[in-house]
């Protein structure tokens, strides 16, 4: 490596003693750490164009007093231990060089107020019902790899080249062609943004839309990172209930709101979906108050009852709906691939955005992307994973009533978590997840993980969270069989009392 050393010619110290005090005090500052090896005598001397004879003379002085060490056909070394003489000329260098105190200047304040958006637990558990990761030997490696080598080996100048930053043109295409099959969204690739993740798609969104004081809507409970993203550009929250037929349309204020955050089709974290003459509502209402919607369909590729709605911005007539989209749900989290769909009017805005966030996506990973739908290998993997969490969601719901009778569970009809809602006799949620954590079960109360509620909600406190697509039937039986034992203990004993019917809840299926 090339050590930041400058000497002055002109100066009337040798460079002999320049480059002694200047390495010395690199050693000193711990700069070059114990342990650091050294460029060779003939390296440093062409960097600094002085003789090697200097470099040589100025080694071996510092070796001679502690500082460097010799291993011999390795090279040299900064001394492991620095002997004391070294540390007092340490001291000394200190005190005489200390800067002259004075008024420290006052720094402007930090204007981002952003929040860490909360992780699911930290703590290392056996039986994991994480509502947001698929499992490891669900990707497929082959094919994937196949596909990474044959483009690969076929690029001439990508690398040396930043891509479009909307994103790589043949993977918006498929996207688009994806959409109008899945989704009955009929969109132009120009409308699509490729984005790191849905997380990035919603950055991007506010960027284009929200200023402090902007009025966003958001459902309650809702995602936690939304919550914290449109906090983190100042806007004012406002929370609109959820019920049993998702976001409640009658709730919204009737002007004034700049942005709604809605996840219609899978309710996020309780597993509603809007119905038709909800969505049709809701559209009415942008329309007249002049607000912009975000549709996050972040799971929507994974239905099990009936056919899927249209997306709302399939739907949409007037430009009101963003559509925010990603691979995380069916590739996995850490490909790190999303997409915000736009209406035609803000295209210029939002590739103009996209530009000054990073410029655009890793080329390859987009380009695997691509060639991976365009193949129908995508379309194959979807219908492998459907089949596989079909089975894996039916197994979570068996082995909840085998061990708990009767129980009122939402979200069934799609995505890869649902929410189970506790009979009046059962401890709280937060109290049945910390049971459930200290017995190595992972269980999520609303609040915990990545899901919010404002305040108490009609579900914040009686809803737990289940995920079941990152474990395989036998840990799903295994880890409810676990979390019924350790619950078994209670007051209450959930696991032989009679299930009473919340009345809150009365239209959520007993199973």
């Amino acid at each position: 490596m090339a050590i930041p050393i400058e000497l002055d010619h002109s100066s009337h110290q040798s460079l002999q003693g320049q480059l002694f005090e200047q390495l010395r005090h690199l050693i000193l500052d711990g700069k070059l750490k114990p342990g650091t090896l050294i460029p060779a005598s003939r390296v440093l001397a062409e960097q600094l164009g002085i003789s090697r004879n200097t470099v040589l003379l100025v080694y071996d002085r510092l070796i001679a007093e502690g500082y460097l060490q010799a291993r011999k056909a390795i090279g040299t070394f900064v001394n492991l231990e620095l002997p004391e003489t070294c540390l007092a000329a340490a001291r000394r260098t200190a005190t005489t060089s200390a800067p002259v105190r004075g008024e420290t200047v006052k720094r402007p304040a930090i204007p981002f107020i952003g929040q860490t958006p909360a992780k699911n637990h930290a703590q290392r558990v056996d039986f994991d019902f994480c509502p947001d990761r698929i499992g490891f030997d669900l990707f497929p490696h082959k094919i994937w790899r196949r596909f990474i080598n044959r483009i690969f080996t076929s690029a001439s100048t990508q690398f040396a080249e930043c891509c479009d930053p909307a994103g790589l043109s043949q993977l918006r295409e498929v996207i688009a062609d994806h959409l109008g099959v899945a989704r009955g969204i009929s969109v132009s690739s120009d409308q699509i943004i490729i984005t790191g993740g849905s997380q990035e798609g919603l950055n991007l969104a506010a960027r284009l839309l929200v200023k402090e004081g902007s009025l966003v809507a958001t459902e309650n409970p809702c995602y936690h990172g939304a919550k914290a993203l449109f906090e983190s550009y100042y806007a004012k929250l406002i929370q609109v209930p959820v019920d049993e037929a998702g976001l409640d349309v009658e709730q919204l204020p009737k002007d004034g709101v700049t942005l709604l955050y809605v996840t219609p089709s899978h309710q996020f974290p309780l597993g509603f979906t809007l119905p038709i003459e909800r969505r049709l509502k809701l559209l009415d209402w942008a329309r007249r108050c002049g607000a912009l919607i975000i549709e996050d369909d972040y799971d929507s590729d994974f239905r099990y009852r009936g056919s899927p709605l249209t997306a709302l911005m399939g739907l949409d007539d007037h430009g009101c709906v963003m559509y925010l989209g990603t691979f995380s749900k069916s590739m996995g989290a850490g490909l790190r691939l999303g997409y915000l769909v736009v209406p035609k009017a803000l295209i210029p805005a939002a590739r103009s955005a996209k530009a000054l966030l990073n410029s655009g996506n890793a080329w390859l990973d987009q380009a695997t992307m691509a060639e991976f739908i365009r193949s129908g290998a995508y379309g194959n993997h979807l219908r492998r994973m459907r089949n596989i969490y079909s089975k894996r969601h039916d197994c979570l719901i068996e082995a909840l009533r085998d061990h708990f009778g009767p129980v009122r569970l939402s979200g069934l009809e799609s995505g890869l978590h649902l929410a189970w809602h506790l009979p009046d006799n059962y401890p709280d949620a937060p109290e049945l997840e910390a049971i459930a954590l200290r017995h190595g079960v992972g269980i999520y109360s609303i609040g915990s993980g990545t899901t919010y509620a404002y305040g108490k909600c009609s579900y914040s406190a009686r809803t737990l969270i289940l995920g079941f697509s990152s474990l395989n039937e036998y840990q799903i039986r295994a880890g409810i069989r676990r979390m019924a034992d350790a619950f078994a203990g209670l007051p209450a004993d959930p696991v032989r009392s009679e299930v009473d019917a919340n009345v809150t809840l009365t239209s959520i299926p007993v199973f």
